[in-house]
């Protein structure tokens, strides 16, 4: 049975990256080291057109918790159909009440507005009150994938409440684990929890092409290195893609 594996990206680089590593689809996103946020159109069109890989696009308007106001829920319904029409394969987002649940309303208008988009709640659901009925209401809701941690800061710190949800889901939704997914954990993951999706960013951080550095001038979250830059590795991805095919031979 095949394996899939998703890359999460935020640069041209990166996907093209995660295309030489050999995965199956891309998560676009824009500025990765704070968790992600939606990317430009124009990074959209250039990723599309550079790996020829399904791209699901992360739509997440600001950093901080996925509770949103009018105003933020506005820009979400319209950068859905923005990616909608610019031909993305999916859309990866999540919306939660202020008391830990889903926000079904909000949801739903993001449901619709995708269209024949794929929709992926992200991991806003590692943050929800009850991982069991928020699964049942993705499913009702005609959501694709959920990506998940199984609520814990790794997926295998998670991989209890992962394998849990994989015999719950039994085949309604694909359950897409991420968070420290590497070749040390992946084939030991994969076998406990049954799942058959994956999710990873195979990153390393780079140092910047600068010579000239003018040091003590943060830009924006104070303690973070502006002349490090985090992009995929594709012998990173390669190493998980070679467990993944191992098991898919053996399984």
């Amino acid at each position: 049975m095949a394996y899939l594996l998703e890359v999460c990206v935020d640069s041209v680089r990166s996907a093209a990256a995660a295309r030489q590593g050999g995965a199956d689809r891309v998560e676009l996103c824009s500025a990765l080291v704070i968790g992600g946020l939606s990317p430009s159109p124009a990074l959209f069109r250039q990723v599309k057109a550079e790996t020829g890989l399904p791209v699901r696009v992360l739509l997440r308007p600001r950093f901080g918790d996925f509770c949103y106001d009018d105003y933020e829920f506005r820009i979400l319904k319209e950068e859905t159909e923005m990616f909608r029409d610019l031909g993305a394969d999916g859309i990866v987002t999540g919306i939660l009440r202020p008391d830990g649940v889903l926000n079904l309303e909000q949801m739903r208008v993001l449901r619709e507005a995708a269209g024949s988009m794929k929709m992926t709640m992200h991991r806003a659901f590692d943050v929800c009150r009850d991982p069991f009925e928020a699964m049942e209401q993705c499913v009702e809701m005609g959501v694709d994938t959920i990506l998940t941690s199984g609520q814990k800061s790794s997926a295998w710190e998670g991989r209890r409440l992962l394998a849990e949800l994989e015999e719950k889901a039994r085949g309604r939704i694909e359950l897409l684990a991420g968070a420290g997914i590497d070749d040390s954990v992946i084939y030991d993951l994969a076998r406990q929890t049954k799942i058959k999706s994956f999710h990873m960013s195979g990153k390393s951080v780079l140092d910047s092409r600068m010579d000239f550095r003018r040091e003590g001038v943060p830009m924006g979250i104070p303690g973070v290195d502006e002349f490090e830059i985090w992009q995929t590795d594709p012998e990173k991805v390669k190493k998980v893609r070679r467990v993944l095919d191992k098991l898919a031979d053996i399984s």
